[in-house]
């Protein structure tokens, strides 16, 4: 009917209700094209009428101007503190859930992890573990590792590029290095997984060590390439944003510039710089990809970086994935692991704060 009412179809061809059904169709839309017209009209001349009344010597424009704009400001950061409150209690109703099923002492201190659980009354071998101590050992020993890597590449980069390098260099280095945060993870996955982790194992039996083919090493190792941009770039834009008095005062003073950069700058970088790390250690603890292809997914206790481990968010998409039933604990510990993640990640923060603020009252 829509073709006929278009004239794309000849009514005569088709069947006489069709042809009636695209008849009151083309009536319908002629009467919404004048209702439109109707209604805009309408609007326009409600607009002018409260604008004729509103105009006035008395009334300040630019008052009433600032205090609409304050309250759409309001209603936008309210619609933000509200998502992450209704994001936060959702977690926390489903991880009272949780604890109603699994007991509190057993999720925080139990060594083993195998979340499985009985589908029948009689199904054997599906007593499940819920101990929590192997991811959370697992993701801090990647993130550490990752980390470890970043950090100080990350610093002596941007301090080199905003110190020491000159306009040419820096035009070539800045942006191929700010490309590694745009590679896919899925690719530095691949490459963790067929390259570095292969590597690894031949370099730990050449030296008579036991390695697994997937070991949080080559995870951390690539994660940690993965993530020297975020370092690298606020550190940099942090350092450049220090005030040029300073370290012109600095050289006058009769200090070098490796000094200048180790006395003056980086205090004085130091909150923007933590910054950049917080946001580096949140990609790590949150990364995934790269830990199912490179690390694997067992659950191991160690703290031997050549070992196959599993981090928590990694075992958050495995529970989530495919068609559960949100009324087992299997599915109900990925909100536990959640919560817990967002406690851990709070605390980082919070620690992260008072360094930054003990650092600023010391050099502002």
């Amino acid at each position: 009917d829509r073709h006929v009412a278009a004239g794309k179809l000849n009514p005569e061809f088709v069947p006489e209700h069709i042809a009636g059904a695209a008849s009151l169709l083309e009536t319908l839309r002629d009467q919404s094209k004048n209702f439109k017209t109707i209604l805009v009209l309408l609007i326009a001349v409600l607009g002018a009428v409260v604008a004729w009344f509103r105009v006035a010597p008395h009334i300040n424009a630019r008052e009433s101007v600032e205090t609409t704009l304050r309250r759409i400001f309001f209603v936008c950061a309210a619609v933000a503190v509200m998502t992450t409150v209704g994001i936060i209690f959702s977690v926390i109703f489903e991880t009272i859930r949780f604890f109603g099923k699994v007991p509190f002492w057993e999720f925080f201190l139990g060594a083993n992890w195998s979340p499985q659980t009985a589908l029948r009354a009689d199904q054997v071998g599906a007593d499940g573990s819920f101990g929590m101590i192997p991811l959370f050992t697992g993701t801090l020993l990647i993130s550490a590792i990752a980390l470890i890597v970043a950090v100080p590449v990350g610093l002596l980069s941007a301090v080199f590029l905003s110190e020491y390098a000159g306009k040419k260099a820096r035009s070539v280095i800045k942006p191929l290095m700010e490309m590694l945060a745009g590679i896919p993870t899925v690719v530095y996955g691949f490459f963790a997984a067929l390259t570095v982790a292969p590597f690894i194992r031949d370099l730990a039996e050449t030296v008579g060590l036991n390695a697994s083919s997937q070991s949080a090493l080559a995870a951390g190792l690539v994660m940690g390439v993965m993530i020297i941009p975020f370092v690298s770039s606020l550190s940099d834009d942090v350092i450049n944003a220090v005030p040029q008095t300073l370290r012109d005062g600095s050289l006058a003073l009769g200090a070098t510039q490796s000094e200048t950069m180790k006395q003056v700058i980086f205090p004085a970088a130091l909150p923007g710089i933590m910054g950049g790390i917080l946001l580096a250690a949140s990609r790590a603890i949150g990364e995934t990809m790269i830990v199912v292809m490179a690390a694997g997914l067992a659950a191991n206790l160690t703290a031997n970086p050549l070992d196959s481990v599993t981090t928590v968010t990694v075992q958050i998409v495995t529970l989530l994935t495919g068609d559960q039933e949100f009324d087992s604990a299997k599915t109900l510990a990925a909100f536990a692991l959640g919560m817990m993640l967002f406690v851990v990640t709070l605390i980082l923060n919070v620690i992260a704060l008072k360094i930054v603020r003990k650092y600023r009252e010391q050099y502002d």
